[in-house]
């Protein structure tokens, strides 16, 4: 264990010191290569990783595009993951204790923190779920019917799920790697069993992927009739596996434009290559025009028990206006940017992880053998089986309502025990992410606050009861879209970090001093970098101007990238200031390199 360092001065009676946040020694090394690639499985293994694929392809990518932006991205992430895991690895402490030394022993506050509020509210968000899973199991067994109201039962099975994760919490980091070592194989085998569903139901591997293509289509295009002059409508329903449409009928829902009025067509029949000419929806041929980018069709077919299937009111789109090359690459640089920063909190807390890890080769390979491998299989599993629906379930009429997300997915079947077994496997699921990744990181956060006060336990419990007050019932879409924000906003944060360790102080920490309220990491006394406080505020900063100046927009679109770059830069160069500046109270850059 040459590349690990050992802790052997007596800081105890610090402040800045506790059991759980000293750094492990060597004997207590127990996570190899297949423990970090485990947990990786349990938590890329959630709903979220289900679903990604299908906001680019409803945003006009195919299946293949998605699924290489999201490859690219998770490669992406895992290097700063490997390189941020490397202290970890080393010294054998916790993000909060490594930012100690870029931040100083108060400034890592303010990243820890926000790391862990970030963590807490996707806590309540996780364990809400997973209580709806527990919920969804019991009516299955009970036979009883689900209700969309917030009542008592569902209150009961969210008590639970929290209690699960608490006992987690409370028993430890290797009842942690238990539960990651258990969740990933059980995880990994059910969404091969989904795979398997879709092919033996279909017939086809290569049929269901071919419906992929039909996913990313409109309901319906507006293009322009040379021959007619004028502008025409063209139904595009889903197509079974016969190759015909499965929709029988038609209409159109011209909106309101102006003075007028919103007009719905009479039910038409679906015939293949016929096109319906908007004139005759208006008698005003600029109400038309103004109105055919807002108009919604919706399709019928005769159901097997009679009457008809009939689908929601789905978009048209307006032809003639194909994506150049550039805005196609523009538009794969945002798809990569939101995949990056998907994992991007997990990036800054890494070491919180890999400070069980036996070797720097164990957490390398660990880390990538476990984190793009299965974001890309998961995310798979979500295509390929809302491919194998298009084919399977007669109802599904316009791609707008495939049922991408598994709840969705599972209310289609009526079998108790696949609803049973496929519920267990969402728990399973979501609770080994949400262990991983939403509660180790807030829990060594709290910890770090107050060292002689607050233990990692306390810390997790902390987390548990901030995602409980955060109410996830009522606001769990407004939080998404918080924490998302503040998630984007962390680049700078990893960029300060990977500066620091590396480029500063080429991977060599005074460890005894990390412990110290008056030691080479206090900057004065004050416990503050103003070097890293300075490119923290410029890098947030960068992606902010973006966020409220529309023409520099791209700054926030890319916050991640942008926040990250800014930061790394300008934190270099403050720091070689300060040292020039007040060298007496910042360590000194090293001369040399130590690789």
């Amino acid at each position: 264990m040459a590349d690990i360092v050992e802790l052997h001065e007596d800081v105890t009676g610090s402040r800045l010191y506790n059991a759980d946040l000293a750094p492990v020694p060597p004997r207590l090394r127990t996570w190899n290569k297949w423990h970090l690639a485990a947990l990786w499985v349990g938590m890329a293994v959630c709903i979220p990783t289900y679903l990604l694929a299908s906001y680019m392809i409803r945003a006009g990518l195919s299946w293949l595009e998605a699924l290489v932006i999201i490859a690219v991205a998770n490669l992406i992430i895992t290097v700063p993951m490997v390189l941020n895991g490397h202290a970890g690895v080393k010294y054998g402490i916790p993000f909060p204790v490594l930012g100690r030394a870029a931040f100083g022993t108060n400034g890592i506050h303010i990243a820890a923190l926000v790391r862990a509020v970030v963590a807490c509210g996707w806590f309540g968000v996780q364990t809400w779920i997973g209580g709806l899973a527990i919920y969804a199991i019991w009516n299955a067994v009970t036979g009883q019917s689900a209700t969309f109201e917030l009542d008592a039962p569902k209150f009961v099975c969210f008590g639970v799920f929290w209690l699960i994760n608490i006992y987690f919490i409370w028993s430890g980091s290797e009842s942690i790697k238990w539960l990651e070592n258990l969740s990933a194989p059980f995880l990994i085998l059910m969404g091969l069993v989904l795979i398997g569903w879709g092919v033996t139901r279909t017939g086809g591997f290569a049929d269901v992927l071919a419906q992929g293509v039909q996913l990313s289509q409109s309901a319906a295009v507006v293009r322009s009739d040379a021959e007619l002059g004028q502008l025409v409508l063209q139904p595009t329903p889903l197509h079974g596996a016969d190759g015909q449409p499965k929709a029988t009928e038609y209409r159109v829902i011209v909106p309101a434009v102006g003075a007028g009025k919103a007009i719905t067509t009479p039910w038409m029949p679906v015939q293949e290559g016929q096109a319906l000419p908007l004139q005759k929806l208006s008698e005003n041929p600029e109400n038309t025009l103004a109105a055919a980018a807002n108009l919604k069709v919706q399709y019928r077919a005769p159901a097997a028990k009679g009457g008809y299937y009939t689908s929601s009111e789905a978009a048209v789109t307006v032809a003639g206006t194909e994506a150049s090359l550039g805005s196609k690459l523009w538009q794969y640089l945002l798809w990569l940017t939101a995949m990056v920063g998907f994992w991007a909190t997990m990036s800054l807390s890494i070491a919180d992880i890999t400070r069980y890890a036996a070797s720097q080769r164990d957490q390398v390979a660990g880390q990538f053998l476990g984190l793009p491998g299965t974001m890309v299989l998961y995310s798979f599993v979500g295509i390929f089986v809302t491919c194998a629906t298009v084919l399977l379930f007669p109802d599904l009429l316009v791609a707008a309502d495939a049922p991408w997300d598994p709840v969705s997915f599972l209310a289609r079947f009526d079998n108790p025990w696949v609803v049973v077994v496929a519920q267990l496997a969402m728990l399973v699921a979501t609770l080994s992410t949400n262990i991983a990744a939403n509660v180790i990181a807030p829990a060594n956060a709290f910890a770090n606050l107050l060292p002689g006060r607050i233990s990692f336990r306390t810390g997790g419990v902390l987390a548990g009861i901030i995602g409980i007050l955060i109410c996830p019932w009522w606001l769990m879409d407004e939080i998404s879209g918080i924490l998302t924000f503040i998630s984007g906003l962390l680049g700078p944060v990893l960029g300060i970090l990977l500066c620091d360790y590396f480029t500063i102080r080429r991977r060599n920490l005074n460890l005894p001093d990390l412990y110290r309220p008056n030691g080479e990491y206090s900057y004065g006394g004050s416990g503050f970098n103003p070097a890293a406080m300075a490119a923290l505020a410029l890098g947030v900063g960068t992606a902010l101007v973006g966020y409220w100046v529309p023409a520099l927009g791209f700054l926030y679109t890319l916050s991640w990238f942008t926040g990250f770059a800014v930061a790394y830069v300008s934190y270099f160069l403050f720091y070689r200031w300060q040292v020039q500046k007040q060298g007496k109270n910042v360590p000194a850059i090293p001369e040399a390199a130590n690789f």
